[in-house]
C-alpha cells in the first residue's frame, strides 16, 4: 500500500493593492474682470460699477438727510421750510434785477445814459462784496463764546459758510471783513484771521435777511448745535440795522488780468 502525500496547502492569492482615486482635472478659474483683448467689456463694466457707487452715495446721503428730518420738530421744519422759500425769493429778486438791467441797456433811447447809471450800480455792488466801502442794512449780530479754549479754526470757518449759504451780502468777523481770500488757522496763541489772531468771544456781523440767517444758523445739527458740541457757546441776535464799517485791500491779480474785448 503505497503511502501517499498530503497536499501541500495553497497559498491564498493577495489581495489586489488599492488604487489612488482619479483627481479630477481642475479647470482654470475665470478672471472676474475680462481680458484684455476686450476693452469695451471692461469699459461697460466700470462705468456701471461708477454708477452703482454714486447711486449708493446718494442714497445713503438721502437716508442720512431724512433720518435728521425725521426726527426734527414741527417747528424746526416750518423754520426750514422758511428758509428754502427765502433762498428761492432772493435768487427770483436776483433774476429780476438782471432782467431789468438788460432791458434799460436795450433801450435805444436812453442806452448811453442807462449804461453810465448801470456801471455806477454795479460798481458800488462791488465796492460793497469786495470789502472796498462801509455798508450797513439788517441782518444778525452772533455772540460765539468760547470757555474752554476748545474751539477751532475750522469751528468759525463753519459760521460764515453757514451766513453766506443763508445769503449774507457782507460779514464782519472782529475786526476783519470777510472777502473772498479770507481763511481762518489756529495758531499758536489763538485762532489767526486774515493775519489777526482772534480773542474769544467773538462776535460776527452780518447783513442779509435776518429770519433767514437766524434760521440757517439754529436748524438742528447746525451751526449753533455743531459750536455747543465742541464747547462754545453761540446766540444770534437779529437787528433792524448794522453797520459794517471794516475794510478790505484789493490787491491785483498776479496772474490774472481782464480778458480783451
Amino acid at each position: 500500500m503505497t503511502d501517499q502525500s498530503p497536499e501541500s496547502p495553497q497559498t491564498p492569492p493577495s489581495p489586489p493593492s488599492p488604487q489612488s482615486p482619479e483627481k479630477p482635472e481642475r479647470r482654470p478659474a475665470k478672471p472676474f474682470w475680462p481680458r484684455s483683448g476686450n476693452p469695451l467689456a471692461t469699459v461697460l463694466i466700470g462705468a456701471l460699477l461708477a454708477i452703482l457707487g454714486f447711486a449708493l452715495a446718494v442714497q445713503l446721503r438721502s437716508n442720512a438727510a431724512t433720518d435728521s428730518l425725521s426726527s426734527a420738530r414741527e417747528d424746526d421744519l416750518v423754520r426750514i421750510l422758511d428758509d428754502q422759500n427765502s433762498r428761492i425769493d432772493r435768487l427770483q429778486s436776483q433774476i429780476t434785477d438782471l432782467q431789468a438791467a438788460k432791458a434799460r441797456l436795450s433801450d435805444s433811447g436812453s442806452s448811453d445814459e442807462a449804461a453810465r447809471q448801470e456801471a455806477q450800480r454795479q460798481s458800488d455792488a462791488l465796492a460793497v462784496l469786495t470789502g472796498t466801502a462801509a455798508a450797513h442794512g439788517p441782518g444778525v449780530r452772533v455772540a460765539i463764546a468760547d470757555p474752554g479754549g476748545t474751539l477751532r479754526a475750522e469751528d468759525l470757518l463753519d459760521v460764515v459758510e453757514e451766513l453766506r449759504g443763508a445769503g449774507a451780502e457782507v460779514i464782519q468777523f472782529g475786526p476783519v471783513r470777510i472777502g473772498t481770500s479770507s481763511a481762518f488757522t489756529d495758531g499758536s496763541s489763538g485762532i489767526v484771521l486774515d493775519g489777526q489772531t482772534l480773542q474769544a468771544p467773538y462776535e460776527v456781523l452780518a447783513i442779509g435777511d435776518p429770519k433767514t440767517m437766524d434760521t440757517a444758523l439754529n436748524i438742528p445739527t447746525g451751526v449753533v448745535s455743531v459750536l455747543r458740541n465742541a464747547g462754545g457757546q453761540a446766540s444770534v441776535t437779529e437787528q433792524d440795522s448794522i453797520s459794517i464799517t471794516a475794510l478790505r485791500t484789493v490787491r491785483p491779480g498776479k496772474f490774472a488780468s481782464p480778458a480783451p474785448r
